[in-house]
């Protein structure tokens, strides 16, 4: 079976996962990067909680699942675009790879990202996971920006060098790429991206008093982000607008309170 079957690509960045077969157009899931492990009670004899230990091996759930999940605290393998947790990073791949996309590690050969300022342990940290956990016949560690420009075959010349911007939930990188290689000495990054946006959205709704619960408050700052937020292209001339004419531009968000079920318009 080895070499007829497509192979698997996964890429698992800080705040969301993609994860598909290689030929087709897009992913076939995108889920947050979150696990969560259901928790149990610290009481009984010792051979009680011993079993209790094993059961929560089993027992654990990802994306969206682990935000959802009642009595687990939902935690992040990647922070930063950087692998910070090896176990939870092997049960995330374990559910990535048998619940989501059906398939037997071994009969399919693994295309896997890395970001641009990976170390050598953390390679070789993920290639004993993926062979000797999963016994996969074949594996290939990809830089993203690399990726991202191959990409662009299908809308242009083909061309494997040029400057990548990608801005992720967690970090940011500037890469440049001459004929398929990362010039590691010039990179940039900065640990501010999307989920730093959300946050600070987020603050903004909590001064303003807005009356959001809670639980609701993440998704709400996420969803305004999503709907309302660009970038612009000269930040003077930004200015310039918001200060001829700012009723033009004051969006209303409009959303539903989880706990009253009353229009949070704001």
């Amino acid at each position: 079976m080895t070499g007829v079957l497509p192979p698997c690509i996964v890429n698992i960045g800080t705040g969301y996962s993609k994860i598909g077969f290689a030929g087709n157009k897009e992913p076939q899931f995108v889920f947050p990067s979150a696990i969560a492990v259901k928790e149990t009670a610290k009481v009984g004899d010792e051979a009680t909680r011993r079993l209790a230990t094993g059961v929560e091996d089993l027992d654990f759930y990802i994306g969206d699942e682990a935000l959802n999940a009642t009595g687990c605290a939902a935690k992040y393998p990647v922070r930063h675009g950087v692998v910070e947790d090896w176990d939870l990073m092997e049960k995330f791949m374990e559910q990535c790879i048998f619940k989501y996309l059906r398939a037997e590690p071994e009969d399919h050969h693994f295309l896997l990202t890395e970001p641009p300022l990976n170390t050598p342990e953390n390679r070789e940290y993920t290639a004993e996971i993926m062979f000797e956990s999963f016994n996969i016949p074949g594996l290939y560690i990809a830089v993203q920006a690399v990726l991202a420009l191959s990409s662009s075959f299908s809308s242009k010349p083909s061309s494997t060098t040029g400057l990548v911007i990608d801005s992720g939930d967690g970090v940011t990188h500037i890469i440049p790429v001459a004929d398929g290689y990362v010039i590691g000495s010039c990179i940039k990054h900065i640990p501010i991206a999307g989920r730093s946006i959300t946050n600070f959205i987020q603050t903004l709704l909590r001064e303003r008093e807005i009356g959001i619960p809670p639980e609701q408050s993440l998704e709400t700052a996420k969803a305004i982000k999503e709907r309302y937020c660009y970038v612009c292209s000269g930040i003077a001339k930004e200015f310039n607008k918001y200060d001829t004419n700012l009723e033009k531009f004051i969006k209303t968000y409009k959303g539903i309170n989880s706990v009253t079920k009353k229009t949070i318009s704001r």
